[in-house]
């Protein structure tokens, strides 16, 4: 059964677009990549995956300075090992693991404006780049960043636009669908559109990265970071926090 699911995988690539197998990738892998292909037939922009914890949240109490982290497995993945996600705050975790910005932008209403946050940290992009849900270019991407901190600021929310972290080939290839240049590219323009938008930069990227590559020190697999990583990811997204709710 395994084999054969990992067959089905190899003939799907992704969605809308062909892909090269990786023979690095282990049977396991490959089934984690099919079971998110059918999540991504059944239900394309997550919208099931934080239905019932947002239905059971009520609004933040009085004084209380939410905040709602909107991004793919680098933001679902915050939490699971011993790098814990923020205790004692009020930060939501309301990550998707391989979720594009066109699936986030489905899903903002219900995980990010309904819950009435102070703050949205978007992180996102290296997921359009690998094509999980299709091509996709620097310009459709970064619109996406765009009607997301549109929507944010019409509701009153303050915007935070991380940056694309860095990938590295230490474990198995993963430059080849997110080439380092283009996400340096991705993020010289989003520290520019926060500029010009009023939201706050948030750099992980220079913290992560060496020699354009994620340092193999901090990531599980060349994508996630380890819980070394997200120590160092954590005081630079409370910065930014705190950057953003000095903001007019």
């Amino acid at each position: 059964m395994k084999i054969l699911l990992a067959i089905t995988l190899l003939g799907l690539g992704c969605v809308g677009q062909a892909q090269t197998a990786d023979p690095a990738k282990t049977i396991a892998e490959l089934e984690q990549e099919l079971a998110a292909h059918v999540r991504l037939l059944s239900d394309w922009g997550g919208l099931t995956r934080y239905g019932s914890e947002n239905a059971e949240l009520g609004p933040p109490a009085l004084g209380v300075d939410r905040v709602v982290f909107l991004g793919d497995e680098i933001t679902e993945m915050w939490g699971r090992g011993n790098a814990k996600f923020f205790p004692g705050k009020p930060f939501l975790n309301r990550g998707i693991s391989h979720q594009t910005t066109p699936q986030m932008l489905v899903r903002f209403r219900q995980d990010v404006i309904n819950l009435k946050p102070k703050i949205v940290v978007i992180q996102a992009g290296s997921s359009d780049l690998a094509g999980y849900a299709g091509p996709a270019t620097e310009g459709t991407i970064s619109e996406n960043f765009m009607s997301m901190t549109e929507l944010a600021k019409a509701n009153g929310i303050r915007v935070v636009l991380a940056s694309v972290t860095p990938v590295c080939d230490c474990f198995r290839t993963l430059t080849d669908r997110r080439p380092p240049g283009k996400i340096i590219g991705i993020n010289r323009w989003l520290k520019d559109y926060a500029a010009r938008s009023g939201s706050v930069y948030l750099d992980y990227y220079s913290a992560l990265a060496e020699s354009k590559a994620m340092k193999k020190d901090l990531t599980v697999d060349g994508l996630v970071p380890n819980d070394a990583g997200y120590e160092v990811m954590a005081p630079l997204a409370e910065r930014a926090v705190v950057q953003a709710l000095g903001k007019k």
